[in-house]
């Protein structure tokens, strides 16, 4: 099955959400390549970036589940290289 490589962009506004977060992100690790955490304490924040190589509609249907959680925002950036998924 071909694969893509994206990279999640995630704001996180409601603390709340923090749990089902996470349970979303668990559920997909099989795919994320990495994720790094940065708290805006300043502002309230936390900024999540998560790599990951799955086929697109796993890509899309993460992104969309995470985006529909009150008070996170998502963006999704995907590279234009196409591969086969390996094996895991």
């Amino acid at each position: 099955m071909e694969t893509r490589v994206a990279l999640i962009g995630i704001i996180v506004e409601n603390p709340d959400s923090v749990e089902r977060l996470n349970q979303l992100l668990h559920d997909n690790s099989r795919y994320i390549i990495g994720r790094m955490g940065i708290p805006y304490r300043e502002k309230g924040v936390s900024i999540i970036s998560v790599v990951i190589d799955a086929p697109a509609d796993v890509i899309s249907s993460l992104s969309g589940r995470l985006g529909m959680l009150p008070g996170i925002s998502t963006k999704t950036v995907y590279s234009k290289i196409k591969t086969e998924e390996e094996q895991r």
